[in-house]
C-alpha cells in the first residue's frame, strides 16, 4: 500500500503554543514511517519546522518553488500534498473552527472534529448553554461580557475562567474571602468573554471518546493534582498529578460517565475524538466541565493514557484517528 502524505499542524499564536508544539513531536515521534511521508508545519509561519519534519526539507510547488506560507499548502507538488492533516494545534486559532474552515475549503482531510464543533466546545459558555439546553448537569454559573458590571455578586467559593482559552490559562478557583475582582480581571486577559461558576467539591474526572458514528468511550481517568487545583503546572508537569485509570469508580458509575460523555459527543457534533472532563460532587451527582475536540498528546496527557489503558499503542491511536479524518 502506497504511503500517506501526513501534515502535521502545530505551533500557532495561541497562548498554548508551547503546549502545541509539545503535542506535535509527540505525535511525530509515533507516526509509523512505514506507513506514512510526513512533516511539521508551524501554522503561524505556514513553513516545515526545521529538525519535526520526517521527510521533506522544504516543501516546494510542481515547479519546484518553496511553498511558504499555509495559504499555499494546496499547491504542493503531487508527491507532496498531504492526503490528510493532524491538527495538533490548541486554543484560538487551531481548536476553534478555524483551522478547520480553510481545511475544508482546499479540501484536505483532517483529525478531530469540524468546524462547527469545535468553534462550540472552544467557546466554553456558548457551549454549556448548548449543553445544559442537551439535559447534561454543569455547574450553576454566569457569563460576563468585558463591557459588563463588574460588581457582580456571585456566592463563593467559585471558579472564574475564559470562555475561550485552554490548559487552565486565566483559571482561578476564588475562596471564601478571596478576591474576585482579581480573579475576574485575569480571565479578561485571556478572553473577552468569561465565566463565573459554583465550586464543585468532588472527584476530578475525565473520558475521551474515539469515533465519528461509532462510538467507543475509553476508560474512564481520576484526576488528583499534588496541589488540589488542576492548573496548567499540574498538566503538564510529570509528577504533579496522579492520574487513575481505569477511575475508582463502580461499574455503575463508569458506565454512567462513559455515556454522559458520548452524549456530550453526539451533542456537540464532534468527530474523530473528544474529552469531556467532570467532576463528581459528594452527592454523587455528576457535572460536566468541559469538553476538549483536540485533546493534548503530550507526554503526560489523557487521551492516550486512556487509549493505552484500552489496547492503544500510540501509534495505533494514530492510525485510528487518521482512518476516521478520511472516513468522513
Amino acid at each position: 500500500m502506497a504511503k500517506r502524505n501526513v501534515a502535521v499542524l502545530m505551533g500557532g499564536t495561541s497562548s498554548e503554543r508551547d503546549i502545541s508544539l509539545s503535542t506535535g513531536r509527540q505525535i511525530l515521534g509515533a507516526l509509523d514511517p512505514a506507513k506514512y511521508r510526513y512533516y511539521a508545519i508551524d501554522s503561524a509561519t505556514g513553513k516545515i519546522l526545521p529538525g519535526c519534519d520526517g521527510s521533506a526539507k522544504a516543501l516546494t510547488d510542481a515547479d519546484g518553488a518553496e511553498i511558504s506560507t499555509l495559504a499555499r499548502l494546496p499547491e504542493a507538488a503531487p508527491d507532496q500534498r498531504p492526503d490528510v492533516a493532524i491538527i495538533a494545534l490548541h486554543g484560538k486559532g487551531g481548536e476553534d473552527g478555524v483551522i478547520q474552515g480553510f481545511l475544508e475549503t482546499v479540501g484536505i482531510p483532517y483529525t478531530g472534529s469540524g468546524v462547527l464543533a469545535s468553534a462550540l466546545a472552544l467557546d466554553k459558555a456558548r457551549s454549556k448553554t448548548f449543553l445544559s439546553a442537551s439535559g447534561i448537569l454543569m455547574p450553576a454559573g454566569v457569563n460576563l461580557g468585558k463591557n459588563d458590571p463588574r460588581d457582580i455578586p456571585f456566592p463563593l467559593p467559585a471558579v472564574v475562567k475564559p470562555a475561550g482559552s485552554g490548559s487552565s490559562d486565566g483559571l482561578t478557583i476564588v475562596s471564601e474571602g478571596g478576591d474576585l475582582g482579581a480573579a475576574i480581571e485575569l480571565g479578561f486577559q485571556y478572553d473577552d468573554t468569561i465565566l463565573i461558576e459554583e465550586f464543585v467539591q468532588g472527584t476530578e474526572i475525565t473520558c475521551a471518546v474515539l469515533g465519528n458514528d461509532r462510538l467507543e468511550a475509553l476508560p474512564v481517568i481520576e484526576i488528583i493534582p499534588a496541589k488540589g487545583v488542576y492548573d496548567r503546572e499540574a498538566k503538564y508537569t510529570p509528577g504533579a498529578t496522579d492520574e487513575i485509570c481505569p477511575a475508582r469508580l463502580s461499574a455503575d458509575v463508569t458506565q454512567d460517565v462513559q455515556e454522559i460523555a458520548i452524549r456530550c459527543h453526539r451533542a456537540l457534533g464532534c468527530r474523530g475524538m473528544s474529552r469531556t472532563d467532570m467532576i463528581i460532587s459528594g452527592d454523587g451527582r455528576i457535572y460536566v466541565l468541559e469538553v476538549n475536540t483536540i485533546p493534548g498528546m503530550t507526554p503526560t496527557s489523557l487521551l492516550p493514557r486512556a487509549a493505552s489503558v484500552a489496547g492503544y499503542t500510540f501509534s495505533q491511536l494514530l492510525d485510528r484517528l487518521i482512518d476516521l479524518a478520511l472516513e468522513k
